[in-house]
Formats: structure tokens, C-alpha cells, sequence
């Protein structure tokens, strides 16, 4: 008998300190130190055709901001994506020249470094990019993450404060975000004095509680999947005070009025391409959109396969953000 209550004990137990488990992992990401490619380029970004500025926003937010390189070199990266996107019939201004800015938002357990490399390619077509450090993440102060619910109006802030801050035209900009990013993305893109002349969202959710239920199903099956589930959020929301539900980018991206581009890995195992596809087509009819699958990526290799996804997006980005 005493066996069989020590059974029941640990079955009741393991849910509760899963979702536990769960639930702090998405409330307090555990935060990536600097990786030797990260120390590399900061060490001599000028191998990578930019030139690199930091400095902290007045919310604390820590910022790099990555311009062409003012000699015209060119990193290995921005050779490729030059000739990428000549194939494509654009005509490229050169390559110190800056036609637009563009603020970049890393992912969950992402950090700011994630996007130089990102921003060596971006910058090569002609745009000068910022990259923060979002909240819970990288060395930022707050420890937090609300999934864009919180964060929504740091995209802005610092394509303003990093323009005050080295003296340029805030505008004209666009925004990029991965993943979580992306959620961000959507919510500033929503605002109604949002700067954003386009949007590029990739391997984003449609809802944050949607990419829960299905990770809690992964780990824990049909049978205790709702559970786990169940028990994450809660826990978040005791944790943090808001619902998994109120990450619901489905809900806002009707209200979008700059082109998008949404692409989604194929083998996406974190958040599948269904949830990209439901939120491509509540897009509203009358801004200009598209789609593109990413063949065999999934969610952690979605930006380093043979795809051209890097040329798409720059494509897309250069034909609606410029004056």
C-alpha cells in the first residue's frame, strides 16, 4: 500500500515539476554568453564590410548598431548577397551608400551578437541595422520574457534613440524579426505610430499558448500533454501575470498595414509551419504579402541553409523600404 502512494506521489509530482520547469523556461530564457563567432566579427567587423556603434537606450536596453562599412568593403557574406540579388534585376546602390535602416529582433534565448552576421548580409544591400537585446535576454537588465506582449514598443524606441543618439534619419525603416522576435514584430508593427515601411516575420507563432500545447504534447504524449500544458500555464502566469493566450499574434496581424513577408521552415519541430501559414493568411487582403517556405529547415537552421532566404528577404526589404 505504502508503495502504491509513493507511485501515486511521483505520477502527481512529475506534471507539476515539468510544467514548472516549463513555465520558468519561458518566462526566464537561461541567456547565451558571447560565442567565439560573436567575439570574431566584434573584434574586427571591418573584415565583415561594417562598422559597428554601441550604446544603452534609456530603458537600459543594450543596442549594436552596424553600418556599411563607409570604404565600401565587403565581407565574404555581402559579396554573395550582392551578386544574389543583381541575378534578381535589382539595381544596387554602392555599397557604402545607406537607403534605409532596419531594426532586427533576435529569438528566444537569442542575443543581439545572434544578428551580426544577419547584418553583414543587410548591410551589403544598403541598410544600416540596429540590433537590441530584448528583455531576459543577452544583457539586458529586466529578466522577464513576455513573448511581444511587454516588448512591443522597443523596436521603435531604439530606431529612434540610436538615431539621436549618432545622428541620422530615423526614417526610412523596416523590421525583421525570428521567431519570438517576430511576435514583437507584429506588435509594433500594429502600433498606430509604428515607422515600419515592411515587415520580414520568420518562423514566427500564430499564438504563443498554440507553440505550448504542442511542445507539451511532444514531451509528455496525448495522455499527459494537456497536463503539462495545463500546468505551464498557470505557472507562467503566476510567474508573470499574463496568460499564455495574451501572445496571440493571429489576433493582430489583420490589422497590419506595411508589406510582409512571412517564411516558415518546412521541418520546424518548435513551431510548426502550420502555425506561419494560419498567420500568412489572416494577413489582410489589401496590403502586399508573401510567403515562402524554407525547404527542410527547421526551427534552429532556418536562416543557414542552401535557401537563398537572405536574398528573398533583402529583395523584398530594398523594394518597399527605400524612399
Amino acid at each position: 500500500m505504502k508503495r502504491r502512494f509513493i507511485i501515486a506521489g511521483l505520477v502527481l509530482l512529475l506534471p507539476l515539476a515539468a510544467g514548472w520547469w516549463a513555465a520558468d523556461q519561458l518566462a526566464h530564457p537561461p541567456r547565451r554568453a558571447l560565442q567565439d563567432f560573436h567575439r570574431e566579427f566584434l573584434a574586427d567587423p571591418a573584415a565583415h564590410g561594417v562598422l559597428l556603434k554601441n550604446f544603452s537606450c534609456t530603458d537600459g536596453t543594450p543596442v549594436l548598431v552596424c553600418e556599411p562599412d563607409p570604404r565600401g568593403a565587403l565581407g565574404k557574406r555581402g559579396e554573395i548577397i550582392r551578386e544574389q540579388l543583381t541575378k534578381k534585376n535589382l539595381t544596387l546602390q554602392p555599397p557604402a551608400q545607406i537607403v534605409g535602416n532596419l531594426v532586427l529582433v533576435h529569438g528566444r534565448r537569442g542575443r543581439k551578437e545572434d544578428y551580426l552576421l544577419i547584418a553583414e548580409r543587410f548591410c551589403a544591400a544598403g541598410f544600416r541595422c540596429i540590433l537590441p537585446d530584448l528583455p531576459a535576454h543577452g544583457d539586458h537588465p529586466a529578466t522577464t520574457a513576455y513573448y511581444g506582449v511587454m516588448e512591443a514598443p522597443l523596436p521603435a524606441l531604439v530606431l529612434h534613440e540610436a538615431a539621436a543618439k549618432f545622428g541620422f534619419d530615423p526614417k526610412p525603416a523596416g523590421i525583421m524579426g525570428l521567431s519570438m522576435g517576430g511576435a514583437v514584430s507584429v506588435r509594433s508593427a500594429v502600433a498606430g505610430d509604428a515607422p515600419w515601411r515592411a515587415a520580414v516575420l520568420v518562423s514566427t507563432f500564430d499564438t504563443l499558448d498554440q507553440v505550448v500545447r504542442h511542445q507539451a504534447a511532444g514531451l509528455a504524449g496525448s495522455w499527459f500533454g494537456p497536463v503539462l500544458h495545463g500546468i505551464t500555464g498557470e505557472v507562467y502566469e503566476w510567474q508573470t501575470e499574463m496568460k499564455t493566450t495574451a501572445a496571440n499574434s493571429i489576433a493582430l496581424v489583420p490589422r497590419l498595414k506595411c508589406p510582409t513577408l512571412i517564411a516558415h521552415g518546412t521541418d520546424d519541430h518548435v513551431i510548426p509551419i502550420e502555425c506561419g501559414r494560419r498567420l500568412f493568411a489572416a494577413l489582410p487582403a489589401n496590403i502586399e504579402k508573401r510567403w515562402v517556405e524554407i525547404p527542410g529547415a527547421d526551427h534552429d537552421n532556418v536562416l543557414i541553409t542552401d535557401f537563398p532566404i537572405y536574398a528573398e528577404m533583402a529583395e523584398w526589404l530594398l523594394r518597399h523600404v527605400p524612399n
